[in-house]
């Protein structure tokens, strides 16, 4: 028996079918997509040299399924930018001299050398409040808050950060520390670290479109996590678990 590996034959049923079927005539033979330019969402997500993988990708994923959105990369300048592991490269389509507006701005977390650089980087700093005056929603994730408090956009907010980051974020900044996934403050949005920025991404999602929408796409990526070990909550994490925690990500960066 010859089992077919299509698209179609992978993605079975109604829903999948019908909108599978709005391609069927699509020319073949072509490299590569082209980005879409719709009449949803803009959404920017900026990068730095040295932010953690899932801190972009994650809400990407999320919020690349909004009906007509629109999801770009976004950096100094146009090209490949290294994660603080430096295995792994994302790709700035756009420059921050290319980009005046959007309507969200996602800003990702990074360990310490691609935190401070950032907070630094008074190009950055000065682009984040430029945007932020226009955006409908500002966002972060993990470290990225402490970014956004760089700019002066958490002065006098509630918000949240990485909980190893949390007495430097209180202690640091005029901001009232609240240990959740995500923390809404007016128009701006920052979420814990690293996977929080998907749960985050849901109810962006959700403030973008409606309640329904933001249920199906979580269906559609399948999110519905069922970790192996309890063990992601630092207010429950003995602090052995937390010092090994911490050495495996010093390890893990450069």
């Amino acid at each position: 028996m010859r089992h077919s590996a299509t698209r179609r034959n992978v993605l079975r049923g109604t829903v999948a079918t019908a909108a599978l079927a709005a391609t069927a005539a699509a020319p073949t033979g072509v490299a590569h997509a082209i980005p879409r330019g719709g009449a949803g969402p803009n959404i920017g997500i900026l990068l730095y040299d040295g932010y953690s993988l899932l801190d972009p990708t994650g809400p990407a994923e999320v919020l690349s399924r909004l009906p007509d959105a629109t999801v770009t990369m976004i950096a100094e300048r146009r090209g490949a930018v290294r994660t603080d592991t430096a295995d792994v490269a994302l790709v700035a389509e756009q420059s921050i001299d290319e980009v005046d507006r959007l309507d969200v701005l996602l800003v990702p977390g990074a360990g310490n050398r691609g935190t401070v650089a950032a907070m630094n980087n008074e190009a950055l700093l000065r682009w984040i409040r430029q945007i932020h005056r226009h955006s409908q929603w500002t966002t972060s994730v993990c470290t990225g808050s402490i970014i956004l408090a760089g700019a002066g956009l958490l002065d006098g907010r509630r918000a949240t950060t990485y909980w190893a980051s949390a007495e430097y974020f209180r202690s640091t900044f005029d901001v009232t520390y609240l240990p959740q996934r995500y923390v809404r403050s007016g128009k701006i949005i920052t979420a814990a670290g690293v996977s929080a920025g998907v749960d985050m991404a849901l109810y962006l999602a959700s403030l973008i479109a409606d309640d329904d929408t933001a249920k199906a796409i979580q269906l559609a990526v399948e999110y519905d996590p069922q970790p192996p070990f309890d063990s992601g909550n630092a207010a429950e994490a003995s602090p052995q678990l937390k010092e090994k925690a911490l050495q495996l990500l010093a390890a893990s960066q450069v």
